[in-house]
């Protein structure tokens, strides 16, 4: 079993990381200490391959079970997809003792996370992570939350959960479009942490969906020890991990949620990053070519659609969370493996750094 734990003193959780390990649900959720009824909250898509198996584990451990199924979809992360959750746990009887189980992707996560995060004024919940973009990334450190028209989780609340339980195998089940796309995160973070697992990457067959339960591990310690250190971003650190997500979030929220999957906003707004840390970071040409390789060795787009207009970038970027004030801060590399943080490129140039994208 590949074990890390988050730090966070009272709030401290452990991510357990190992193949079949969603059939030990019940038994995992106990030993976390979780008492009560518990509400799974997944997409239609989800629960049509793991809720059965997911309520049968639990209520073999003796827990009471209700499930709460939304459409799949960027789409779903709205307010008013929150409210009609709570109504629905609200009519089944939930309340304050109860606790959430998030079994599905990323916008499972962060709209479970955030309807518990607010469910009588906060309730305990486990991520069940079903895409490698959630068991990387976004199902560790507690962000939770949901889009607007005006961008992505602008609205939202740090809740840590209480367990995390990634099972590889469930990645099998992905569309070779959603299984690759999760890799923009993994490439994220050995750019900005681990350089060795660069080499790691480029040994990687991409047609192969058998992923090792330690390259999950490897990526979720490094998010961990990050969100240890700066947990509700407020020291810089956290930011690292918004490497190619600054131009990307703005590139993701330029057109209809779900037309470019968030790896391949990410992967954009990677290019775009590696550009500026050549020129702002002085990051070797070498070093991000050997990323862009990565990103094409799992065919992660690099080129701007030229129906996305670039000043409608610009202004999805401004509203970005990430900026504080007139603060514009952006995540680059000063060498493979290194992410650092800049806050003195003018805003004038990430205008033609978009247009360039384009070829």
């Amino acid at each position: 079993m590949n074990t890390v734990k988050v730090s966070l003193g009272s709030r401290s959780y452990p991510i357990l990381v190992e193949n079949g390990l969603i059939r030990e649900v019940g038994m995992r959720v106990k030993e976390a200490g979780l008492t009560g009824r518990c509400a799974i909250i997944s997409d239609h898509n989800v629960a049509g391959l793991y809720l059965p198996e997911v309520e049968r584990a639990l209520e073999v451990s003796g827990f009471e079970t209700t499930a709460h199924v939304f459409p799949a979809g960027e789409g779903s992360k709205s307010m008013g997809e929150v409210t009609s959750l709570c109504r629905s746990l609200i009519e089944d009887g939930h309340d304050r003792s109860s606790f959430i189980i998030a079994l599905g992707g990323g916008v499972v996560g962060d709209l479970a996370g955030f309807v518990a995060a607010i469910f009588y004024r906060g309730i305990p919940f486990v991520q069940i992570p079903t895409t490698i973009v959630s068991q990387v990334d976004s199902a560790v450190g507690g962000k939770t939350g949901v889009n607007t028209p005006d961008g992505k989780n602008l609205i939202g609340s740090f809740h840590q959960p209480r367990l995390v339980l990634a099972d590889p195998e469930t990645l099998r089940s992905l569309a070779p479009r959603e299984f690759r796309e999760g890799f923009a995160e993994v490439i994220k973070h050995a750019a900005i942490r681990d350089v060795d697992m660069l080499t790691d990457l480029e040994a990687l067959d991409p047609l192969d969906q058998n992923v090792s339960p330690t390259l999950i591990a490897q990526n979720v310690a490094i998010k961990a020890r990050v969100v240890e250190e700066d947990e509700q971003e407020t020291s810089g650190v956290r930011a690292l991990l918004n490497f190619g997500h600054t131009i990307g979030h703005g590139i993701e929220a330029s057109v209809p949620y779900g037309t470019l999957l968030h790896g391949e906003a990410i992967s954009l707004g990677i290019r775009a990053a590696l550009k500026l840390s050549k020129k702002h970071a002085g990051l070797p040409p070498t070093d991000s070519a050997r990323i862009l390789r990565l990103l094409q060795k799992f065919k992660l787009p690099l080129i701007l659609p030229k129906e996305i207009s670039t000043d409608l970038v610009l202004e999805k970027l401004a509203r970005d969370k990430k900026f504080s004030g007139d603060k514009r801060t952006f995540i680059l590399l000063d060498r493979a493996g290194n992410g650092v943080t800049c806050d003195t490129i003018p805003m004038d140039e990430i205008g033609p750094v978009i247009d360039s994208l384009r070829s």
